[in-house]
């Protein structure tokens, strides 16, 4: 393979002064032009700082002498508020996860009139190509939102929260998912954490599930899922286990259990103990929702649904609403576990119940990829991308 020239023209690559010069130079280009387009522009930089830094650790003669130490010395080196060494490290991300937004940086830099901060253009376009050719290669063009859209339509904020997924069609859809719905970034940081890529991967109309996200609300927040996927829990789809060791499995992985049933579960029992008519019974799980105010309890089953389940899941939802509920309550509701449902049977078993019960299957390996696939390419036909 031939050795690329170095874009600044020395054979032997840049150094870590022109770096610096480099950083400095788009960065002061950049900050100088009006507040009001500084969303975008904070993007574009950032996307050229990490194309500069990753030019010089491939290239650069002196890189060596820097080391592993290279973003806190270039840190040190610019003293520029709120480029530390982790924000530039974030950079060299954006641009390693984004190399194809190249050309689209290089324009918009080019438009920027100032002179008096030369900006090296043309390294950005020669290493960027490069990558964005290799990126281009290993991932589908359907799924890669275009470079204007994308520095348009989210911020550099926005972006940096997707920049922790490794997954480039998983990053597409919350890119696709965030513009679509104008989430805020709080509210695209709860559905990465409540991982709606993967529920959308496991419900049987996944258009549903993302139009009750973008309504927002209390309500759309906590819908019961159509299924759940538990694959954190570590137990092997083809292995036999009880119900008793996939009640452990989720204890032990308490946390993740509760982001995946959605946002604001607390946890409040485990086989908790109550009294029917002079019988035990035992509650699987009991949790309470701070935004429903209302207790959630959650029944496990390891197979099929069965009438029975709904009957005892039922009983137990009324007992709560006479014993246990106190001022300021909402009724309880009731979430059935199981692998496997029968969608009639369902329906004729809940049929005319007055309480809020619901009966959701569980997975515990990831969605199937070709689902989403379909499901994003449908997305990007009608947002005309």
């Amino acid at each position: 393979m031939n050795k690329r020239v170095s874009p600044v023209g020395k054979a032997d690559g840049t150094t870590f002064e022109n770096l610096a010069e480099r950083v400095k130079n788009v960065h002061n280009a950049t900050s100088s032009v009006a507040k009001g387009a500084v969303n975008q522009l904070l993007t574009i930089r950032n996307w050229a700082i990490g194309c500069y830094i990753v030019e010089y650790e491939q290239e650069g003669c002196d890189r060596a002498k820097y080391g592993a130490r290279l973003l806190q010395n270039l840190a040190d080196k610019l003293s520029i508020k709120g480029l530390d060494r982790s924000m530039l490290n974030i950079c060299r991300l954006f641009y390693i996860r984004y190399p194809q937004i190249c050309a689209t940086v290089s324009h918009k830099l080019q438009m920027i009139d100032n002179s008096k901060y030369p900006i090296s253009t043309q390294s950005l376009n020669n290493v960027g190509k490069e990558r964005s050719n290799e990126i281009c290669d290993s991932v589908n063009h359907k799924f890669m939102t275009p470079p204007e859209i994308l520095l348009t339509h989210l911020s550099f904020t926005h972006i940096r929260e997707i920049l922790s997924i490794a997954d480039p069609m998983e990053r597409f859809f919350y890119e696709l998912e965030c513009i679509k719905g104008t989430w805020s970034v709080r509210e695209l940081r709860r559905q990465i954490d409540t991982k709606l890529y993967f529920r959308s991967g496991v419900s049987k109309k996944p258009e549903l599930l993302l139009q009750r996200v973008e309504k927002g609300g209390a309500d759309a927040v906590l819908s019961v899922k159509d299924a759940y996927t538990l694959d954190f829990l570590d137990l092997n789809v083809k292995d036999e286990f009880s119900e008793t060791e996939l009640e452990q499995a989720i204890m032990n992985h308490l946390q993740e259990f509760l982001l995946e049933m959605g946002k604001g579960f607390c946890f409040e029992a485990r086989q908790k103990r109550i009294i029917i008519d002079d019988e035990y019974y035992f509650i699987d799980l009991v949790l309470y929702n701070r935004l429903l105010h209302c207790n959630v309890i959650v029944e496990l089953k390891v197979g099929k649904f069965r009438i029975e389940h709904a009957a005892q899941l039922n009983a137990y939802i009324s007992y709560f609403k006479d014993c246990e509920m106190v001022d300021g309550d909402n009724p309880p509701i009731g979430i059935l576990l199981c692998t496997e449902k029968g969608p009639k049977m369902v329906q004729y078993v809940l049929n005319g119940m007055d309480e809020k019960l619901f009966v959701s299957t569980y997975k515990l390996q990831l969605p199937d990829r070709q689902q989403l696939e379909n499901f994003l390419i449908k997305e990007v036909q009608e947002m005309g991308l």
